[in-house]
């Protein structure tokens, strides 16, 4: 038995293409007769085919040298904002459990409507000529997005965190964006941010600009970050921190030794605390001390 093979018409084609022709020049996507970088950053599933760079990367790491995994997330810009929210809140992000009632209710370390501003500016704001992909660094204490691109000529980072004009970096891919609801057009994205996290009792994110990109740190609250970071290591974190409360001076192989650990096993769980700014070591490794910080 054949399988039929079924066709549009020659004339559905045709006004499909007709259709399509027309929402891109509407949405000036078109340079002549040829689509901008824009519509394919947009549109194509495949973007990279075009631009080099074009997606987003997201890790997990125990302190700056010591990455645990990673996703790459691909697709058209729309695609890649929403895959980049999905992974953030089901695999990196540890809400936590409280009730109202009967009703559960999951808080996250960073405000969702906080977390995806931030996201959808990095992907509109891009320089995709950089070559590199938008990069988030989640710690036990802290998310870290670089954006690679550049404010705009004559704008310092002051200006950019308080009440200024939209100008962005990539007007063709900001004006499809506003057009579906995604994003304003007043230039509030950064505002939108911090009133979000005020509003949920989180300090607002650390801006930080250097020569070929932005840097967007949300830091945990306290608890959480404490929970974060000695979830898997049960009582020994707790103990450390005692013993070093008692003596600052104490040093990794006596630690191992009170705990009936090796060295090594200590020293991971005393990075955990350190990443988590739980502790922290005041001068060098031989002659400082220790400080309980949390």
């Amino acid at each position: 038995m054949k399988t039929e093979t079924r066709h549009f018409p020659p004339q559905a084609r045709l006004v499909a293409y007709i259709c399509l022709y027309s929402y891109i020049e509407k949405l000036h996507l078109l340079d002549g007769q040829y689509l901008k970088r824009a519509a394919a950053l947009l549109f194509h599933p495949d973007p990279e085919r075009f631009v080099t760079g074009a997606f987003v990367k997201i890790g997990f790491f125990r302190t700056n040298t010591d990455l645990l995994y990673q996703d790459e997330i691909h697709g058209d810009l729309f695609s890649q904002v929403e895959k980049t929210m999905d992974l953030l809140l089901t695999k990196y992000l540890r809400a936590g459990i409280s009730y109202v009632g009967i009703q559960r209710v999951e808080t996250f370390p960073v405000p969702e409507a906080a977390l995806r501003e931030a996201i959808l500016n990095a992907v509109i704001h891009k320089d995709y000529g950089a070559g590199a992909p938008i990069q988030i660094g989640v710690y036990p204490d802290k998310v870290k997005l670089w954006n690679p691109g550049e404010l705009p000529d004559t704008w310092t980072l002051a200006r950019l965190m308080g009440k200024h004009p939209s100008q962005p970096f990539n007007p063709d891919i900001a004006n499809v964006f506003f057009r579906v609801g995604m994003i304003e057009a007043w230039g509030r994205g950064i505002e939108r941010i911090f009133e979000t996290c005020k509003s949920a009792g989180v300090s607002k994110p650390e801006l930080r600009c250097e020569d070929h990109g932005l840097w967007v740190s949300f830091w945990f609250a306290s608890s959480m970050a404490v929970k974060m970071a000695v979830e898997t290591s049960g009582k020994t974190s707790g103990k450390i921190v005692d013993l070093i409360r008692k003596n600052p001076n104490i040093t990794i192989p006596e630690l191992a030794q009170h705990l009936g650990k090796t060295p090594r096993a200590i020293e991971l769980q005393v990075n955990k605390l350190k990443a988590a700014e739980i502790i922290g070591r005041v001068g060098p490794a031989k002659g400082g001390h220790w400080k309980v910080l949390k």
